[in-house]
This record gives C-alpha cells, structure tokens and sequence, in this order.
C-alpha cells in the first residue's frame, strides 16, 4: 500500500511555512495501515506462527520499520526534497528512472493485490443473493476499469474520501475481531495446515516488507513535518503502534474462524452490504492512490508520456496480476518486496547523512551514479538466491538485504574517499 504524493513543490525543497507538526504525518501512517491486504498479512501470520508469536513478529516490524522510517523522515526534514529528488541525487538521472520504474512495478503489483479484494467483495456480495451477477475474473476486470477512470477523473475527492474510508475499514476489522472472538472458541496455538506455511524470520520478512514501500517513500509525507524530533516523534506514534494492533486484531479473526478471505468473514456474520462496501471503498481509494503514486513516478521517468495513459498501462497490469492470482503469493511477494525496496532507502540515507551531510549537492546530477546502481543490483544478485536457498545471516530476508546494501555502501563511500 502506498501514501499519495503531492504534485506541490516536487522539483525542490518545499517551503518551512508548510510543515506541520510529526502527529499530523503519524495519524496518516496510521490510517493507512489499517488496510485489507495488512488484514490477510496478519491473518496468514496468526494461524502460521499462533498469536504470541505473531504479535512478537509484528512488535519487532513495528520497531524495525520504524528505525528505518526515522533515517528517511530525518534526511526528508533536512532536505525538504521528495523521495524522487532524494534517489536521483544518489542514483544519478538514468538511475533514478530505473528505480522509479521498479517502484511503479510495485505499485502495480499493489493494485493487484487490491483489485482482488474488490474482486471478492463483489463474489461475496452475489452469493448472499443480491442478484449481482458475474464471477471473480469478471468483477476484477470490471473494478479495475472504475477505479482506473476515477483516478484520471476524480483523483482528489478519492485522496481527501481515503482518510475517511481507511480509518472505517480498521473499525469494521475491529467489530468482526469482537464478534468472532465472541462467537467461536479460539485456539492461540499455530493451526495444524495453515494456508501459508512459514517460519519466524520469513513472517518478519513479511510484515517488514509489506510496509517497505511507505518507509522508503516516507520523505513525500516526512518532508512536511517541521522538526526532526517531530519527525521521531512522528514515526514513534505510527509503527510500533499500528503494527501490533492489526496482527492481534487479524490474528484472533483467523484463529476463530480459520478464515483470511475478510469478505467472507464480514458476509458470513450478518455485518451485511453496508459493512461490504465501506471495505470495498477503501480497497478503492487506496488503489487510486496506488496509480496516482505509480502515474507520478512514471511520469517523471518519461515526461513526453501523458499521465493519464501510464494510469491505464497501469490499470492493465494491475488486472493482469490479480487474473494471474498475485493474492495466492502473497507471502512471497512482500518478501521480495523486502529485498528490492530496503536498500534503495539504505541508500539515499546513507548519502544523506555523509556525502550531502552539509547540504551540498551538483547543480544537476550525473546520468548514473554506478556506486548506488551496482550496491543495489548486487545486494538483489545476493539476496534472491540466498532466500531461494534458505541462506540467512539474520533468519529476517529483509534485514539481511539492507544490512548488506548499507554495509557495502558505507564501505564503497570510505574507499572512494581515500
């Protein structure tokens, strides 16, 4: 799940007399935690690891994303600039639109993730008889086209309805979390055949990179918080916070049910279409916000392309994914983000705090910086094969890759500087 940008001051530092103070950011964090696909991470989580050990694994990714989230919001807070600004400074032009072009992959594969809880809204809502005919591939097709037009047309009102949907989502979670407890005897050890066996570190992994993209784009909302110890303050408020409340939330609902498809849950305990469709409002506004983000990064590698056809291009693929049945790899697939998106952020803060530590940068930076390419390439050629292989230093996928990007990086700066 991604945070919106906004289009005000992105090709520099942005004005002090529009910072607001860090809770402001925390609450937006926050909000945006509290999201389907976070629901079926916990839920995947509970019945895999029992809830003790699930709520463990969310306190650490709380702590973990924040940590990170601190470094990011800190550069943001000294630079003013955007998480854009701050990659191309540190991956130099070219660089940068690679990265960018990774990242808008990732907001794709977001939507499609999305777009497949729409999907099962709407199958949810069929079978309880409401005479809404179709089946999951053609609900997919049918969400990804409204919500790809009503980000083109209608992106702003989908923005401010977001913070409102998003928060009404997390209440729903928690009265479906008060009526399964309540109804059904809950076993808190691990389930005998869960959907998605995994071990500890790799549901660390998991938890850690779920929330990866929102730490390393942090700057498009820190940027705006007026002091550093706000920006601490801000990032302390959210993770640690948001993080734990969820898993325990979506942890009990699976053990009590032994369900993760939340629609179903929601439908099968009589919340009804009304609770149905503020889950379903949610999944669309966060998908806008998915191809508005994906449009802007987009837009920014390739100028002469209008923005409203990458959001289509975007939709597409997105739908494309939710057919191919991104949400059955789930796990998997913020695993990987957990090595892809980690040493980007490791990157530009560790640039950050050393080689524009004074504030200095080129009047235009070069077309590739090599140093961050090759750091971030070679942490992607180690780490992939050494998850596939079950090689870990740390048992945590994501943990290893941004030591081993910050560590050569770090050294690659020393030794260049002799």
């Amino acid at each position: 799940m991604s945070g919106g940008h906004s289009d005000a001051h992105a090709s520099g530092p942005l004005p002090e007399n529009l910072t607001v103070p860090g809770w402001r950011v925390a609450l937006i964090i926050t909000s945006f935690t509290f999201s389907l696909p976070g629901f079926l991470n916990g839920a995947q989580t509970g019945l895999a690891l029992g809830l003790d050990r699930a709520v463990l694994a969310a306190l650490l990714s709380g702590l973990i994303l924040c940590g990170c989230a601190c470094l990011t919001a800190i550069i943001s807070v000294r630079t003013r600039l955007t998480t854009y600004l701050l990659v191309q400074r540190s991956f130099g032009i070219r660089g940068a639109a690679l990265v960018n072009i990774v990242i808008a992959i990732v907001h794709f594969c977001w939507f499609g993730v999305n777009v497949s809880f729409f999907g099962d809204a709407m199958v949810a809502a069929a079978k309880e008889g409401y005479g809404i005919p179709g089946d999951f591939g053609t609900f997919v097709i049918l969400g990804s086209v409204l919500i790809t037009l009503s980000t083109i047309y209608g992106f702003r009102t989908f923005d401010r309805l977001a913070m409102v949907a998003v928060p009404l989502a997390g209440i729903i979670l928690v009265a479906v979390c008060v009526t399964a407890v309540g109804a059904h005897p809950v076993d808190l050890a691990p389930a005998e055949n869960p959907p998605t066996p995994m071990s500890f570190g790799i549901a660390l992994s998991a938890l850690v990179g779920g929330n990866m993209l929102t730490v390393a784009a942090m700057p498009d909302l820190s940027r705006f918080i007026r002091t550093e110890r706000g920006a601490i303050s801000g990032m302390l408020l959210s993770f640690p916070i948001a993080a734990p409340v969820l898993m325990l939330i979506s942890a009990l609902i699976a053990l009590a049910t032994g369900e993760t498809d939340i629609m179903q849950i929601v439908v099968s305990m009589g919340f009804g279409i009304p609770a149905l469709a503020m889950l379903l409002l949610s999944v669309w506004t966060i998908n806008a916000l998915n191809l508005y983000s994906a449009g802007l990064s987009m837009a920014a590698t390739f100028p002469r392309v209008r923005q409203w056809i990458i959001i289509v291009a975007g939709g597409a693929i997105g739908c494309i994914f939710a057919l191919l049945g991104i949400i059955n790899s789930f796990i998997p697939f913020l695993v990987t983000l957990g090595l892809i998106i980690p040493p980007i952020a490791a990157i530009y803060v560790i640039d950050g705090f050393t080689r524009f530590r004074e504030g200095s940068a080129e009047a235009a930076p070069p077309a590739i910086r090599w140093a961050a390419i090759g750091v971030w390439l070679g942490s992607l050629a180690v780490t992939l094969p050494a998850m596939h292989w079950g090689l870990t230093l740390t048992t945590v996928p994501a943990l290893d890759a941004t030591l081993l990007a910050a560590g050569s990086y770090g050294l690659l700066l020393r030794w260049r500087r002799r």
